[in-house]
């Protein structure tokens, strides 16, 4: 009975599997149904394909490479201060008034450069019931141009002038306690042209190091009087105008952003005359710059100077002030 049981239970399965495979395969009539098949997106032609040359013309681009670098500073700088005539804390009225223009240009092409800088540097200060005083002057133009040998050294030669715009003097008091003056300097009394050439060492944009192996300088002092007031006469011998010296000469300069906004500004110039070693002309100039904002600033600037041709000690002046400086370009 189980036999039988097991096989009519296959038999009906095998019938199943039958019945299912002749309804798949039984053919459907399409005709007369619409049917749309979707259109291709691809582009289709027929026939041959007709290929025509186009005349393209060249875009032309006017450009030209800037090998300058150009930039201009113009600072001013006033102080005042004012006193009621009961002041108990006592002082003096006073104004003092500064100017700087510099301008500095540098070309580079290839293995040559160029670079020339203009310093121009003004002021003055009035205390009342004193004569004015001078508490800057200065001119100075130097130019260079240079060849590099390898990647940190470089061929140069270079001229530079130095003078002074308005007259300087000394002050002392006569019997009376009235100031007096007593003239010491003045336009082209000194001036000095310098001309050298030698080997620069520029390892950095900030860093360089000029070695003058030839150096002349031509020291003028156009007032032959002014030696009756400076004994001095700036190593110019009485009665003449000009002195011309043969020398080995080093300048180093040093300009970088130390922290953010404020820049240290330094240059270390040493002159040895070939016909007299042991007697070294030392100046230092340094100066550090703190930007306040876009046209504001401070500056805090210092010179060391050692010239036996003026003084035989070392020579000093230090400058703070704060005024508007304007840059171009920005």
């Amino acid at each position: 009975m189980k036999n039988l049981l097991l096989t009519l239970f296959v038999l009906a399965a095998l019938s199943l599997n039958l019945a299912a495979q002749e309804v798949d395969t039984v053919p459907i009539p399409t005709k007369g149904l619409d049917i749309r098949l979707k259109r291709s997106p691809l582009p289709s032609r027929i026939g041959t394909l007709q290929f025509k040359p186009v005349e393209m013309s060249p875009a032309l681009v006017y450009a030209k490479i800037n090998y300058w670098k150009t930039k201009t500073s113009v600072g001013i700088n006033v102080n005042q201060a004012a006193f009621s005539d009961n002041w108990q804390g006592g002082g003096v009225n006073s104004l003092a008034i500064g100017g700087l223009v510099n301008y500095k240009a540098e070309y580079s092409k290839e293995s040559y450069s160029y670079a020339t800088e203009v310093i121009l540097q003004y002021g003055k200060v009035k205390n009342k019931s004193q004569l004015q005083k001078k508490t800057t002057d200065r001119i100075y133009w130097d130019h260079k141009a240079a060849v590099q040998l390898s990647k940190n050294w470089y061929f140069f030669g270079s001229v530079n002038f130095e003078s002074q715009f308005d007259k300087g003097f000394s002050y002392s008091k006569d019997a009376q306690g009235n100031e007096k003056e007593n003239l010491l300097s003045k336009f082209m009394s000194p001036g000095y042209l310098t001309e050298s050439f030698g080997f620069e060492y520029k390892p950095s944009k900030f860093f360089s190091t000029r070695i003058g192996t030839g150096t002349a300088r031509q020291t003028f002092v156009l007032d032959t009087a002014l030696y009756r007031t400076n004994p001095k006469n700036f190593g110019v011998e009485p009665g003449k105008k000009i002195r011309n010296e043969l020398a080995f000469q080093i300048v180093t300069n040093f300009e970088k952003e130390i922290f953010t906004n404020i820049t240290l500004k330094t240059k270390y110039n040493m002159f040895i005359p070939y016909d007299n070693f042991g007697h070294i002309d030392h100046r230092l100039d340094v100066g550090v710059i703190a930007k306040v904002n876009r046209y504001m600033n401070v500056s805090v600037t210092g010179v060391g100077l050692y010239d036996r041709d003026t003084d035989l000690k070392i020579q000093g002046s230090q400058t703070l002030a704060l005024g508007l400086v304007f840059a171009f370009p920005r």
